[in-house]
């Protein structure tokens, strides 16, 4: 009797064992991401990608001293800190979130930040669960449905390749700088960088390129039938095309450094001797200045746009949409004290 019963806790024993496994592995596995995902926006991503909204949550770096990968609501409140990491290039869909982490730390207490050590990380939406993907140098990463699009940055050049998000499946896609930010309906839009700056589309169903217009554009930002872009071969002036009609529209016959679209607005750097920050409608009317001098890392959420000073990547200021005012981003400065 004493034997069988040692056997019958022995076998219980291995049930509760193999099921501890199973519910560990099932905990540990990477869920996948519904047919339509995309990280952010192209004009987010194409000014360092330090905010991005997603499911009523903005995600952003909080670049004041003490700061961190943050998250908020779009009003910006509840604002709370993910990690303490300096990051850029932030991407969320399903469960996750993505981010490229530049091997610092806003408060300097990681052994691994402290080492300079640079990695494309996944996390849960709260931060947790973090886990290097990659330690290539990401200079843009777009996510579209269950892959990582990175165009990384090698000693032997530059690399675009796709990485599923369970970090399987890495494929080498080209040699040669495509910026994978824009994305929309299963294509990454890009311009040429080889022989000319036309807009290709990437079908990422199957990995193969198509010319979509031979253009000559910079940074193509996709909303709805038109192709926002800057204009190389007219001094970087904004234009639009419309993909239905194959029209041309120039939105301002200003040099712009660096622009986004969202909201119904377009924000936008004029640079030369009256350099400002310009805000104007999509289609280019009710152009007004909203700050003088240089501004750079032009983000946007569904409220509010997000800049930084040219050469002060520190202080973080804010202008909600439309608003031709803006101000110290106040309550991101006092959560870092």
């Amino acid at each position: 009797m004493k034997n069988y019963a040692k056997i019958i806790l022995s076998v219980i024993g291995v049930i509760l064992l193999a099921g501890l496994g199973t519910v560990l592995v099932l905990s540990q596995r990477i869920v996948m991401n519904p047919d339509g995902t995309v990280g952010n926006t192209a004009g987010n991503l194409n000014n360092e990608g330090l905010f991005c909204e997603y499911d009523g949550t903005v995600y952003f770096y909080n670049s004041f001293d003490g700061g961190g990968l943050f998250a908020m609501n779009p009003d910006e409140s509840n604002l709370r800190r993910i990690n303490n990491m300096v990051v850029r290039n932030i991407l969320a869909g399903g469960k996750y979130l993505y981010y490229f982490h530049t091997g610092t730390s806003a408060t300097k207490t990681s052994f691994g930040e402290a080492l300079g050590i640079k990695s494309f990380q996944r996390s849960k939406l709260d931060g947790s669960n973090a886990e290097s993907l990659t330690n290539d140098v990401v200079v843009t990463g777009q996510l579209v449905n269950n892959y990582l699009y990175l165009l990384t940055s090698t000693k032997a050049g530059p690399s675009f390749y796709k990485l599923k998000i369970d970090n399987s499946d890495q494929v080498v896609l080209a040699d040669y700088q495509i910026n994978p930010a824009c994305a929309d309906n299963g294509g990454i839009y890009y311009n040429g960088t080889q022989n000319d700056h036309y807009l290709y589309a990437l079908d990422t169903a199957t990995d193969s390129p198509q010319e979509i217009w031979k253009g000559n554009l910079w940074y193509p930002v996709l909303e709805g039938d038109y192709v926002y872009y800057m204009d190389p071969a007219n001094d970087y002036r904004l234009c639009r095309y419309s993909r239905s009609e194959n029209v041309i529209e120039v939105l301002t016959e200003d040099r712009v450094d660096c622009f986004n679209v969202g909201g119904g607005y377009i924000y936008y750097q004029k640079n030369g001797a009256d350099a400002r920050l310009k805000c104007m409608k999509n289609d280019g009317s009710e152009a007004k200045d909203i700050a003088e001098g240089n501004y750079t890392h032009i983000n946007m959420t569904s409220r509010y746009v997000y800049f930084h000073a040219f050469g002060d990547d520190a202080t973080l200021y804010h202008s909600a949409l439309g608003s031709d005012t803006y101000e110290l981003f106040q309550a991101a400065s006092d959560v870092t004290d």
